[in-house]
C-alpha cells in the first residue's frame, strides 16, 4: 500500500489508549502491535498497524493544527469508503470510525491493508515501469477515472454528499478565500492566476461524483498487472462538475518538455516513458467520458490555482510550526511555479509545449 517507515517526531498515537481500545474493536488481545507510518502525501496522516504478527490495518487521522472541514473530515471519507465498498470502484474495505477524541485526540477510522505497489514521483530509475507498463497505468488510470464519474451515486446514498449547483464558481470563490487565508508572502503569479480564472468561469459541464484528487500516488497498483486495486485519499472527494475534477488531476501533470524548475518540483510521476502528456489525458478522457473539455485550458489552470493553495495552506501551518515535516519548507517555491505554468498556459491558449 506505500512505503512505510518510523514514525515522525510529534506524530506519535497514543498507544497506552489506542491498544485496548483496538482490541475491543477486532475482538482479540493484542500481544504486539507495530505502528510504522507511510511517508507519501501531505495531507491527512496515514498508519499502518501490524497486530500479533497476523493482522494489518491502515489507520487514517488529521495533522494536529487543522480546520476539520476543510479537507480532513474522517467520517466523510469513512461513508464515502463505506458506501462504494464493493463497486465498480475499487476502494479499501472499511473496518471502524471513532469519534472518541480520548482515543488518539481526534476523529480517525481503519481499513483493510491492500497490497501493492505505488507508482510515486520519487520512484528510482531501477523501478521504472517499462513503457508499455506506464502505457497500461495510464489507461487502467483513465479508465477508472470515466468510471468514477459516469457511476449512479445516488444509488450507493451518496446524493447528499454535495451541492453540485453553480459549482464551478463556487470552485473558484473558494479556492480563491481560501488562498487569501492562508496566503504568507506576495506571489504575483498566483495574483495572476486568481484574476483570470475569476473572469473565465463555464458553465457547469454537469454532475457526477468526483475524487478531488485523482493521481497516481493515489492508486494502489496490483504487483503483477498494474492493474488499479484501491484508490486512495477520498476526503476531497463531492458531487460536482466532472471536468473540475479533471482540471484537479491535470494540476498534477508534468510533461516531460516542461522546464527543469517544474520537474524538480516532482509532483507526479508523469514524465517516464510511456505516459501521455497532458493534451493526451485530455483527449483519453474526453474519448471515454465522451466530455468535451474544449482545450482544457481553464481546467489546468484551476487544477494548478489549486494545487497552490494545498501547497499554501500546508506551508502556512509549517511556518506556524504546527507541523516540523522538513520536506513541507520548500512549498512556496511549488506555489509560484503552479502559477507561472498557469499563466503560460492561458497565454498560450494549450496545455501542452508552454515554453
Amino acid at each position: 500500500m506505500g512505503e512505510t517507515s518510523k514514525v515522525r517526531e510529534g506524530e506519535e498515537l497514543n498507544i497506552d489508549n489506542l491498544v485496548p481500545y483496538l482490541s475491543v474493536i477486532i475482538g482479540t488481545a493484542i500481544e504486539c502491535l507495530e505502528i510504522l507510518q507511510f511517508s507519501g502525501g501531505y495531507s491527512n496522516l496515514t498508519y499502518l498497524l501490524k497486530i500479533n504478527d497476523l493482522q494489518y490495518l491502515v489507520l487514517r487521522k488529521p495533522p494536529k493544527g487543522v480546520n476539520i472541514k476543510a479537507g480532513h473530515d474522517m467520517s466523510r471519507e469513512y461513508n464515502i469508503l463505506t458506501a462504494l465498498y464493493p463497486s465498480e470502484i475499487r476502494v479499501p474495505k472499511t473496518v471502524h470510525f471513532c469519534n472518541n477524541h480520548d482515543i488518539l485526540g481526534s476523529d480517525f477510522y481503519l481499513m483493510e491493508y491492500v497490497d501493492g505497489w505505488i507508482l510515486r514521483a520519487e520512484i528510482s530509475p531501477a523501478n521504472y515501469p517499462s513503457p508499455g507498463d506506464m502505457s497500461t497505468i495510464f489507461n487502467v488510470f483513465t479508465d477508472q477515472f470515466t468510471s468514477l464519474h459516469n457511476i449512479k451515486y445516488k444509488q450507493y446514498g451518496l446524493g447528499e454528499l454535495g451541492m453540485a449547483e453553480n459549482y464551478p464558481t463556487r470552485q473558484i470563490t473558494g479556492w480563491t478565500k481560501r488562498y487569501l487565508n492562508a496566503k504568507t508572502d506576495d506571489i504575483f503569479s498566483i495574483k495572476n492566476l486568481i484574476q483570470w480564472l475569476n473572469d473565465h468561469i463555464p458553465l457547469t459541464s454537469g454532475s457526477t461524483l468526483i475524487h478531488n484528487d485523482f493521481k497516481y500516488d493515489n492508486l494502489i497498483l496490483d504487483r503483477k498487472t498494474n492493474d488499479i486495486r484501491a484508490i486512495l485519499d477520498w476526503e476531497m472527494s463531492t458531487i460536482g462538475d466532472p471536468l473540475m475534477d479533471l482540471g484537479s488531476s491535470l494540476g498534477y501533470w508534468i510533461n516531460e518538455d516542461d522546464p527543469d524548475w517544474i520537474q524538480s518540483i516532482k509532483l507526479s510521476p508523469t514524465t517516464l516513458p510511456g505516459n501521455a502528456s497532458r493534451e493526451g489525458l485530455l483527449q483519453s478522457y474526453s474519448l471515454k467520458s465522451g466530455r468535451d473539455p474544449g482545450n482544457g485550458v481553464f481546467y489546468y489552470a484551476y487544477g494548478m490555482l489549486k494545487l497552490a493553495v494545498i501547497a499554501q495552506q500546508i506551508y502556512a501551518r509549517f511556518a506556524s510550526g504546527q507541523t516540523t515535516n522538513p520536506k513541507f519548507a520548500g512549498l512556496l517555491k511549488v506555489v509560484d511555479a503552479c502559477g507561472v505554468m498557469a499563466m503560460q498556459a492561458i497565454h498560450k491558449k494549450k496545455i501542452d509545449k508552454l515554453f
